[in-house]
């Protein structure tokens, strides 16, 4: 048959997880009938956690530090499954724009020009920020652009396909 899918190792856990972990079964161990619910159980391990003594943290740091050098190793052999992007033909036509790209397209070096030290993300925000304040007449100039493009391109793809 094919390759078996290799599984993503489990992610390394904390000292305080390991700590938890232990605290909860011998919990259990000792007062099987005693049922605690999640939030109060919690609230006893983080103080149980806060109380032990630095020697019996460093035990589950110790685990701790080998389960991120286990998890380390696995994931330098682990090979992830990786996506195909699927290539874009060089010859298809592309998709036009639409008739905000339009609008931005149109307000971007006036912005830019207006606020010469702004990133891409700020211009783009106030581009939103102006399109959104445009008038449907403002906008009909974009958007009969945006169709004219948009019917071109339709035929441009017929002829391509």
């Amino acid at each position: 048959m094919g390759k078996e899918m290799q599984l993503r190792p489990k992610a390394n856990v904390s000292s305080y997880i390991h700590f938890l972990l232990n605290y909860r079964n011998k919990f259990k161990e000792q007062q099987p009938n005693i049922y605690l619910g999640f939030k109060e159980f919690s609230r006893k391990c983080s103080e149980k956690w806060r109380s032990i003594s630095k020697h019996e943290k460093a035990k589950y740091e110790a685990l701790a530090k080998l389960d991120k050098a286990r998890y380390q190793e696995e994931m330098m052999n682990y090979v992830g499954k990786r996506k195909k992007r699927r290539k874009r033909d060089p010859y298809a036509p592309r998709r036009p724009p639409s008739s905000f790209l339009l609008f931005c397209q149109d307000h971007y070096a006036q912005l830019k020009r207006e606020n010469p030290n702004w990133s891409v993300v700020q211009v783009a925000k106030a581009s939103g920020k102006m399109w959104s304040a445009t008038t449907g007449a403002e906008k009909q100039p974009y958007e009969q652009r945006a169709a004219l493009l948009r019917a071109k391109y339709h035929e441009d793809l017929e002829i391509y396909r």
